[in-house]
């Protein structure tokens, strides 16, 4: 039986019951209340992983329950969960670091090389995803630079939490540090000094590099930081150069339209009061900017210009998720193009929108707006009940507009509710677990404004102020 704080108690009560709910006006009076949800959310979150996960190799699923793949990038996010429950007592110390020390074994022990199969990376990248069993490429997916970025995100963050002198901790610490160290960023620059966005056996480097404002923040900061093989400092100004600066229902800022573009490098990169020289000169810094691309998107959803169901200022939220299903539907408008998994969001870039809402996108916001995102999670555990909320906290989304009898690639349509997915992601509960923790404690961020490699990587891009100024 694993531990739980009393809070977690009076809601959690039996694995997959939605339990007592606070509503919006008792978040208001009660700030135990908060707390209370707030610690449910997040150790049911953290069970996704504890659970999920392939307890030989550490390897975690892309999703689940339907049988997958391992996501690298889930397996980031879930060495950062196993370090917040270990901090929270959702498990003992001992049970997270044993889990991160063969998680971490296991990942440097995987065959790398340049072949296209029997392997799980090269040049100390991984694979996109891995075979959950032998932890081999998975088909022909490709090595990618963001979500090993990722892991070792994850990777480092265990490097840091376990400090101490025993065996198992100093062993968590040298493969950290070796995982990390053989990453060769410089070998996957074939139009330098951008990164490219990955490289598969069969053709060879993407066409793409990661240019302009989104995840790949995390990405550069981490490849100019390396300790073997750091890319050149013009690469920060590099990327910087395809940034798109405007203002979308009063809040102006670098535009990236789905969520998760302004949530994922800040998972464990404090950027609070730090600035690179864009941010300096429109006199903001990333959290700002995080946080205005967040209330635009609420704004967004309280106009409801599509008319979808369910929009409002206690229902919003739009990023990378899954969807009913691709089709053309009629609706009241004339008619809708509805969607599988894609990258929904809202700004002045662009939009793309089906009536799906994604619980990630407003939890992993919390830190930016913790006044409209909190009562958010609230209002839509309340109004969906067992539907959306269930065993492991938030199902990856739902749609209240859609309410059709046709075949749906996921889930399932409830009458008179909408579609509700069945599955949780990794990559979406991940951010959740992450960001309520900064939320409550800062855990991440004040254990990664202490590792080498970050600091390293912000100062060569050129990010001066806040914290950054008292590291020596």
């Amino acid at each position: 039986m694993l531990h739980r704080s009393l809070a977690s108690l009076v809601l959690l009560g039996v694995v997959g019951c939605a339990g007592p709910r606070a509503t919006h006006a008792q978040l208001a009076t009660d700030p135990s209340h908060t707390t209370a949800f707030l610690d449910t959310l997040e150790h049911r979150t953290f069970n996704f992983f504890w659970e999920t996960a392939n307890p030989h190799n550490g390897l975690v699923p892309d999703r689940w329950p339907t049988p997958s793949f391992s996501s690298i990038a889930a397996v980031g996010f879930g060495l950062t969960a196993y370090v917040i429950g270990a901090e929270r007592g959702y498990v003992s110390r001992e049970q997270a670091r044993s889990r991160v020390l063969s998680t971490l074994r296991s990942l440097y022990q995987l065959p790398q090389g340049p072949e296209p199969t029997g392997v799980a990376g090269y040049k100390g990248f991984f694979y996109h995803f891995l075979d959950m069993q032998s932890g081999e490429r998975y088909k022909q997916v490709e090595l990618s630079t963001i979500d090993t970025a990722l892991l070792m995100a994850g990777v480092l963050t265990c490097g840091r939490y376990f400090d101490g002198a025993d065996s198992t901790e100093t062993a968590i610490r040298s493969y950290a540090d070796s995982l990390y160290s053989r990453v060769d960023w410089t070998w996957i620059q074939p139009r330098p000094p951008l990164v490219s966005m990955g490289w598969t056996p069969e053709q060879g480097f993407h066409t793409y590099d990661w240019r302009g404002y989104d995840e790949a923040m995390l990405l550069y900061v981490l490849a100019l930081g390396s300790p073997t093989h750091p890319i050149d400092s013009a690469a920060w100004s590099a990327w910087a150069s395809g940034y798109q600066w405007g203002t979308y229902y009063g809040e102006s800022h670098v535009g990236f339209a789905p969520l998760f573009g302004h949530q994922y490098s800040h998972i464990w990169i404090d950027f609070h009061g730090i600035r690179d020289a864009y941010m300096r000169a429109h006199g903001i810094d990333y959290f700002e900017n995080s946080r205005r691309a967040t209330i635009a998107q609420r704004r967004y959803a309280m106009d409801n210009p599509e008319h979808w169901r369910g929009y409002d200022s206690l229902t919003w939220g739009l990023s990378a998720s899954d969807g009913p299903t691709d089709v053309t539907l009629p609706t009241q408008g004339g008619s809708e193009q509805f969607f599988g998994y894609a990258a929904r969001g809202a700004d002045f870039t662009e939009v793309r929108d089906d009536g799906t809402i994604a619980p990630t996108a407003a939890g992993a916001s919390i830190v930016f707006a913790p006044e409209i995102v909190i009562p958010t999670l609230v209002a839509m555990r309340n109004r969906y009940g067992d539907n959306l909320f269930r065993r492991y906290g938030f199902v990856d989304a739902f749609n209240p507009t859609f309410q059709f009898d046709v075949p749906v690639q996921q889930g399932h349509v409830v009458p008179n509710a909408g579609w509700f997915d069945d599955d949780y992601l990794g990559i979406d509960q991940g951010p959740i677990i992450a960001m309520i923790e900064n939320y409550r404690s800062g855990l991440l961020w004040r254990l990664m404004r202490g590792d080498p490699a970050v600091v390293r990587g912000l100062q060569r891009a050129g990010f001066t102020g806040g914290w950054l100024a008292a590291v020596q």
